[in-house]
């Protein structure tokens, strides 16, 4: 979910290039963590309201982990009686699939429609290749991003 909202948020509305958008989304898809911390890259990034570096950063964070976080301290007394609810936990199962899909729409659009289809051949290859290294071969995720973006930086 966090993903379109920061698509949405910076690179349609012109503050983030896509081209950053998708290097900043692939670096932070090689480290351990939430995605939130992609808002950081994107804060940082240079834009045209000239809010950029640690300051950018700082308020990116912020604007994206006070929310959830707000959303937690609310809900925190009534954690235990929900925590064993049966319809609470039946509505935490939708919630878990709707983002399952709304990732895999991310996935889509823009990772793969602008990063592999707008590229052209060598990058499907790459991707497909990082793909079948990750969930057929076992490749430990750094190891195939760092062969991937080598083999992007030399073929494309």
């Amino acid at each position: 979910m966090v993903l379109p909202l920061l698509q949405a948020e910076t690179v349609e509305t012109g503050v983030v290039d896509s081209d950053v958008f998708l290097a900043g989304y692939g670096a932070a898809q090689a480290m351990p963590g939430p995605l939130f911390s992609f808002a950081g890259f994107l804060g940082a990034a240079p834009d045209a309201s000239g809010t950029d570096g640690l300051l950018g950063a700082a308020i990116a964070l912020v604007a994206i982990f006070l929310p959830g976080a707000l959303l937690v301290i609310g809900c925190l007394r009534y954690w235990e009686r929900l925590r064993y609810n049966p319809t609470a936990q039946r509505v935490l199962l939708g919630f878990n699939a709707g983002v399952v899909g709304i990732l895999g729409a991310a996935l889509y659009d823009p990772v793969f429609t602008v990063g592999v289809l707008e590229v052209g051949t060598p990058a499907l290859i790459i991707a497909v290749l990082a793909f079948v290294a990750l969930n057929s071969w076992k490749v430990p995720a750094w190891a195939v991003v760092l062969v991937a973006g080598l083999a992007g930086w030399v073929l494309l």
